[in-house]
């Protein structure tokens, strides 16, 4: 079985060496050729010197550098684009995912030929109030919006097959989410299998409460993106149009009104002395604003090329 294995980092320089020998021991056991992909995310410690002294060392090292830090989404881009394994595993770099869970990954991928197997970290060494709590009312809130049954979508211990990471587009913040991802681009044979979960034995989470905040923002994004990303005018178009008919058929009953009442012989009232008239304004010039916005998302969307938005500075 041919893997490649994805660990993107920030400040890790502490544990890259064991995590490394224990991701060789465990391939080497298991008879797994393999790949290994570092994408330092911009990091200020010593991080890369360790990659370069590590790849000097083992062939099955590669490595990427970013010019700064842009983020976990960019550094698995950016990796997603060079694996060549069979099976992908991605991994983070703090020691706090077990090397030693990447057999029963890529075991139960294949046997139940899915093409995700997401990790759950059913017990969890963080805080309680700052990442364990917030944490389950994150997944909670994304198994409902994105009606995919998953515990922990934020585990970074994944198994994918090559097809999957090659086809998703992952940008943003949007790493939490690549199962969802995934699953609108069609592969939907997703899973989850516990894993093993330990403190970090070195340095801090590079992770703070707002993760959470942005986490719940892309989550809306993402639901928006998925339901009218290809189609903005469906949104936009009917907005627009429901109202702008609303705001019309106010102005119409509100010239039938004046009509009436100048047929009856009462005068003095001007129409822009009626608040409708106001709201019956402000509607249509609403309604017409969210058509055009319709219509320019789905130009864009026929016009807009991919563009990368990270810089790599270097490559091993």
């Amino acid at each position: 079985m041919d893997l490649s294995i994805i660990i993107p980092l920030l400040n890790e320089e502490q544990s890259l060496e064991e995590l490394l020998s224990r991701i060789d021991k465990v391939c080497r056991e298991n008879n797994f050729s393999y790949e290994v992909w570092f994408v330092d995310d911009g990091s200020t410690d010593n991080s890369w010197g360790v990659i370069q002294f590590l790849a000097a060392s083992y062939p099955e090292v590669h490595a990427i550098k970013f010019s700064r830090n842009y983020g976990k989404s960019q550094a698995l881009h950016a990796a997603f684009e060079k694996a060549k394994g069979e099976v992908v595993i991605t991994m983070d770099a703090d020691l706090q995912d077990f090397p030693e869970e990447i057999p029963g990954l890529v075991n139960k991928l294949i046997e139940g030929n899915y093409d995700i197997v997401s990790g759950w970290k059913r017990k969890r060494y963080d805080n309680l109030m700052t990442k364990n709590l917030p944490s389950k009312l994150f997944n909670a809130a994304a198994r409902k919006v994105s009606g995919i049954f998953l515990h922990d979508f934020n585990c970074g211990l994944k198994a994918y097959k090559k097809k999957v990471v090659k086809a998703v587009d992952v940008y943003g913040d949007m790493h939490r989410y690549i199962p969802v991802l995934a699953a609108h681009g069609g592969f939907k044979n997703i899973t989850e299998k516990e894993v093993q979960h330990q403190a970090r034995p070195y340095g801090t989470s590079k992770f703070g409460a707002n993760r959470f905040i942005r986490g719940f923002l892309d989550l809306i994004t993402l639901w928006f993106v998925s339901r009218f990303g290809g189609r903005p005018m469906h949104f936009f178009g009917a907005a627009g149009t429901l109202m702008f008919m609303l705001g019309f058929l106010s102005s119409i009953w509100l010239g039938a009104s004046k009509l009436i009442e100048v047929s009856r012989g009462v005068y003095g009232h001007l129409i822009a002395d009626n608040p409708w008239f106001y709201i019956a304004l402000t509607m249509m010039l609403l309604g017409t604003q969210l058509f055009i916005a319709g219509f320019l998302g789905e130009m864009l969307i026929r016009t807009n090329r991919e563009r990368k938005n990270y810089h790599i500075e270097e490559t091993l």
